[in-house]
């Protein structure tokens, strides 16, 4: 899949679609329930967690940060991106953790509804692809050396393996 820059330039959001960005741990249920219509056949949910391991290194935990009106406008650019390409697309919801997140915990959820499937996750996994890639979001990976020394690295989100 060929990702191409989004416009972003005073995008607004689809009424029927939801965005956020903030501290609060991520539900899936939450999210489901927001991407959820009656014109609906699939709601495809991509769940992105904090594994504990990067390259064969011992994750701590991860810290995130956004530069959220950015963010939030390449969000709007994606759900106006996915109407054009799937026009039957009734709900894109895009949320994404910042801050502190311990291995295991929710960073992003995607969900995409859609009347079918195959729509719903060319969707999803379109929204995903070009938020790491576009999104000005990184994290912070916390390592715990056998030293007992701790080191850390800054990394786009858009730089990180699947």
């Amino acid at each position: 899949m060929t990702i191409t820059p989004i416009a972003l330039t005073q995008v607004s959001a689809h009424p029927d679609d939801r965005f956020a960005i903030g501290f609060a741990p991520l539900l899936l249920d939450d999210v489901y329930q927001l991407a959820d219509a009656p014109g609906n056949g699939a709601v495809i949910i991509m769940s992105g967690t904090v594994r504990d391991r990067t390259d064969g290194q011992a994750v701590d935990y991860l810290e995130y940060q956004a530069y959220e009106p950015m963010a939030m406008r390449v969000f709007a650019a994606i759900g106006w991106e996915i109407r054009a390409r799937w026009s039957d697309t009734n709900r894109i919801v895009i949320h994404h953790r910042v801050g502190k997140l311990e291995i295991g915990e929710i960073s992003v959820l995607v969900a995409v509804g859609c009347p079918h499937r195959g729509e719903a996750f060319a969707a999803c996994q379109y929204a995903i692809d070009t938020l790491k890639h576009q999104a000005p979001i990184w994290k912070k990976e916390w390592f715990h050396g056998a030293d007992g020394q701790s080191s850390s690295t800054w990394v786009s989100i858009g730089a990180c393996e699947g």
